[in-house]
């Protein structure tokens, strides 16, 4: 999406009354104040931050080290406390007297930290990407924001991929042991050149992206896998997006540069190294667990994986014996990528930016946690608002790899007039569902259209309004991804974009509609979908197969054209099935086609 472009666009339909236009914008004070409005027209403010008291400076605990240009611009709004290597103990007894809180990574935030600052702790910093040592839950429910710093060390942690990407093919780390340990080992430590071979990037992000250019500028042929980018912006710097699977088939060298999500956990195991070429060789600066370690060992020992460079493991540090740590053709560093000079100034300012900002109760755009919500509305949406983000899960892996995902169209239809519903959570937790499972961003209210336009995602929203009694906020939701390819043909809808609908029942989110097959399953667990010929006894062979894999079934519900043409199976499960599992499913002659999808 072109810069400048609004990520979100709206319009309201009456049904059978003609259109009228409905705009979302509210402008912003610097106390950030919302309202989402109930039936009946009242409304409650629905607060992100409450801003520090104007008439006296707020004060700043700092962790962890803090580059000065940070320090600096704290400084000059707020007092700052500089209080490095505090104990649990000691942590728990300062913030109480603290109204925002910034650490690195070896501070835990937890429960506890946020109950001992009795309410005045409003702004944790993360001076970094990841926010594994904050309990975000514990912070939203003391109406705390936790924001981060996701950008300032990019560029650092490209640099340090392609630094292990030369080393490890030029075996500097190993070559320098041997020197430094009274050897001469020339023949002992012949590289291989990086020109003419293909890197193959897993992860096409900000980090991923600027080592491709990188990699380009070394004579590399560079080839990506990334389910949501754009194949556009990897063709204007001369990559090729891919398949994952032809990824691991082509690839001399494999980045990974991918979040660490349950989707993306061991992603690299015994399966796939047998899937790469032998001889490969592999570079992580993202995150530890997306390879399985011992797998890892195992592939080098078997020479599949010739080489790997490593700057991040499953447990940090890793134990002193770990046997992949001291291989022989493994280089590991201590988790460097971000540590550079640059990076940590870069990062310092940003995270003071941001934690300045939110005390000032300016929108954080890299609020990583939910803002404040009036229980009464949560209440009340609360189904809906499951039933959104769901939605937008299994949208996205209805997705066939390669094209992106770029322009989605979301559908609500209500009886209640388009100033007494904001739908801004419902959305929200649409983008949510696009968005976290294939990404680390965390998605919420304050950054979800933020979100959706650094990612080149446009979502126009439309409000078929029904006649009938408002009592319920929604009828239905529907969900279209436009422009890409299915993993489930049967998804298309007549108009050619991926759909999927959904309705609220008894207060359980259903999908009721997938392409333009009707279905009735309720959205809990994970859900296989099934296109076949429908005939006799199909319902039966598919729930053998179920139940002798001892995969217990919650609902199951059957969608056709008509008596005897295709139908879709929808299927509520308990548990994953194994793939041994749906290939029996999928063997069995009258399905034409099926699809697992986790919520």
């Amino acid at each position: 999406m072109a810069a400048g472009t609004t990520a979100v666009a709206s319009k309201t339909l009456r049904l059978p009354s003609p259109s009228l236009s409905l705009s979302s914008k509210l402008p912003l004070s610097s106390a950030f104040s919302v309202s989402l409005r109930r039936h009946g027209h009242r409304s409650r403010p629905l607060v992100v931050l409450v801003s520090a008291s104007l008439d006296a400076k707020p004060t700043v605990l700092v962790a962890e080290k803090l580059g000065e240009a940070g320090l600096k611009l704290l400084k000059d709004f707020a007092n700052v406390d500089c209080s490095y290597n505090l104990t649990p103990e000691e942590l728990c007894t300062k913030i109480s007297l603290c109204d925002a809180l910034i650490v690195r990574s070896g501070t835990k935030v937890n429960r506890e930290v946020f109950e001992s600052s009795a309410g005045r702790l409003k702004v944790v910093g993360r001076a970094g990407v990841g926010i594994d040592n904050v309990d975000l839950a514990a912070a939203t429910e003391h109406g705390c924001l936790v924001v981060n710093a996701p950008t300032a060390n990019t560029v650092a942690a490209a640099e340090h991929g392609i630094a292990l990407l030369a080393a490890m093919a030029r075996n500097v780390a190993q070559a320098d042991a041997s020197v430094k340990a009274g050897k001469w080992q020339r023949s002992k430590y012949v590289g291989v050149s990086m020109v003419g071979k293909t890197l193959a990037v897993l992860g096409f992000g900000k980090v991923g992206t600027e080592v491709a250019r990188r990699a380009k500028g070394l004579g590399m042929n560079v080839i990506a896998h990334d389910p949501y980018a754009p194949a556009d912006r990897a063709r204007a710097i001369g990559v090729e997006l891919v398949s994952f699977d032809e990824a691991l088939a082509s690839a001399d060298f494999i980045s990974l540069h991918m979040p660490l999500t349950p989707a993306t956990s061991k992603m690299l195991n015994d399966e796939t190294f047998a899937k790469m070429k032998k001889g490969v060789r592999i570079v992580n600066v993202a995150r530890g667990g997306v390879i399985d370690e011992d797998a890892l060992v195992r592939a080098l020992d078997s020479g599949i994986v010739a080489q790997a460079a490593l700057d991040v493991f499953t447990e940090e540090p890793p134990a002193k014996d770990s046997k992949l740590v001291l291989h022989e053709q493994v280089t590991a560093t201590p988790h460097l990528g971000a540590s550079t000079m640059e990076a940590q100034e870069g990062v310092a300012i940003e995270i003071a930016e941001a934690v300045v900002g939110a005390l000032r109760g300016e929108l954080a755009a890299t609020a990583v946690n939910a803002p404040m919500v009036p229980s009464e509305v949560i209440t009340e949406l609360k189904p809906f608002v499951d039933l959104a983000e769901k939605l937008g899960r299994l949208a996205v892996q209805l997705v066939a790899g390669g094209s992106g995902v770029k322009t989605v169209k979301v559908t609500y239809a209500s009886a209640r007039a388009p100033d007494d519903l904001d739908t801004r959570l419902l959305r929200a937790m649409i983008i949510k569902g696009l968005i976290e499972p294939i990404s680390s961003v965390f998605v919420n209210l304050v950054n979800a259209d933020f979100t959706a336009k650094q990612r080149g995602l446009r979502i126009t929203e439309e409000r078929v309004i029904l006649d009938g009694s408002p009592e319920n906020p929604l009828e239905f939701i529907q969900v279209q991804i436009a422009n890409v390819e299915s993993r489930f043909a049967s998804a298309i809808s007549e108009s050619g974009e991926i759909k999927v609908e959904g309705r609220v029942k008894d207060g359980i989110p259903h999908l009721t509609k997938v392409g333009f097959f009707e279905v009735d399953v309720s959205l809990e667990g994970s859900i296989i979908l099934c296109r076949q010929v429908d005939q006799p006894g199909m319902i039966g062979k598919v729930g053998s197969v179920l139940g002798e894999e001892n995969v217990n079934v919650s609902f199951m519900s059957v969608g056709r054209i008509a008596p005897r043409k295709q139908a879709v199976m929808a299927i509520g499960v308990d548990e994953p099935p194994t793939k041994q599992t749906l290939k029996k499913i999928g063997d069995i002659p009258a399905v034409e086609e099926f699809v697992f999808l986790k919520l």
